[in-house]
């Protein structure tokens, strides 16, 4: 993964707008903030040139619906070939490093297993996602929107995510050899450790994450005995963000599920399952001594963005940090393998 070079003048409306939104998500702003510069870029994509260049002369860009004054200096100054002063001040606040260290393995980190969209809980569409991955130069990603029960995230349904790969392929073929697009899911954990979605639908996807929303306050026995009958599931290749916690962020805090941890990273182990280093900053999941835990057990790492926007996809550089910080082999990491191999390792474990 590499970080975006900043934009210099001249900049096209659109890239300027869609930049903006990146450097506000990158730095976690509200996301009415970030709404305002994404929808823009759907109104002027939808106008000419011409159009776009004669609105801006009148002053009557902000008579379009979606287009506020802030937006309208961006596209006006843009126009005439300036530098716009909002995306001047987003890249000298915003533009810097996310964190120190891990740049090796920031570097070598070219795919992400955990992502979403627009279809459930994300606010992009997916083609919007692979353009921002492919401009950070990643080379593939596994699209796992949310599974059916998790209704407050518009998990989908057998229907809807049949619906998804459809798009899926019609993406993946449109980007060629540039970049791959596979398909996946983030499905739920059940209480008893089954998955939320069909066996058929499962079997059609390239890679499954798995991962525990719901009652994270489960006993020790009761949670152990569910997350190891997921992981010993031949349709999971992923376990994702395993403890549950929020460390910091506007949903609060909350402490980790208690489970024993050795017996579930050895089932990992076993069974082929890579545990996931989450990179989202609230979420920090595994903490550090269960990633040294994991290491022992002999356990494969993927480190993932768990992005719900094109902003959070570059988040992954927290989890390079701490993996190189924790002496993670890198060969054990998932995300830093080619598309290829990644499909033949889930296709196998």
């Amino acid at each position: 993964m590499q970080p975006l070079t900043p934009l210099a003048a001249p900049v096209d409306p659109v890239e300027a707008l869609r930049r903006i939104g990146f450097l506000l998500e990158r730095a976690r702003q509200h996301s009415r903030r970030v709404e305002a510069f994404r929808g823009a870029v759907g109104v002027v994509r939808e106008l000419s040139e011409v159009e776009v260049a004669q609105r801006a002369e009148d002053g009557t860009l902000t008579e379009l619906p979606g287009i506020g004054k802030s937006t309208a200096g961006v596209i006006g100054q843009a126009v005439r070939g300036e530098l716009p002063d909002y995306l001047v001040r987003q890249q000298e606040e915003h533009g810097g490093p996310l964190v120190e260290g891990g740049d090796a393995y920031a570097a070598a980190v070219i795919g992400d297993c955990h992502l979403h969209s627009d279809w459930s809980d994300g606010g992009s569409p997916i083609d919007e996602m692979v353009l921002t991955a492919v401009e950070l130069g990643q080379e593939w990603m596994v699209l796992t929107d949310h599974s059916p029960r998790l209704r407050i995230a518009n998990g989908l349904s057998p229907q809807r995510l049949a619906q998804q790969l459809g798009l899926l392929a019609r993406i993946d073929e449109s980007v060629g050899d540039v970049f791959t697009l596979m398909s996946g899911i983030e499905v739920d954990i059940l209480d008893d450790g089954t998955l939320d979605q069909s066996e058929e639908m499962l079997g059609r996807l390239d890679l499954v994450t798995a991962s525990v929303h719901s009652k994270l306050r489960m006993a020790k026995g009761a949670m152990t005995r569910r997350m190891l009958t997921a992981v010993r599931n031949p349709r999971v290749n992923v376990l994702g963000h395993c403890t549950g916690r929020l460390v910091t962020g506007g949903r609060g805090t909350r402490p980790q599920s208690d489970f024993d941890a050795r017996a579930v990273f050895e089932a990992c182990a076993e069974h082929d399952v890579a545990v996931e280093i989450n990179s989202r900053p609230e979420r920090c999941d595994p903490p550090d001594e269960l990633i040294e835990l994991a290491l022992e057990a002999g356990c494969l790492f993927a480190i993932d963005s768990d992005a719900h926007a094109p902003g959070q996809l570059e988040m992954k550089v927290y989890g390079a940090e701490r993996a190189e910080r924790l002496g993670v082999p890198m060969e054990r990491i998932v995300t830093t393998w080619d598309a290829d191999r990644v499909r033949e390792w889930a296709r196998s474990s």
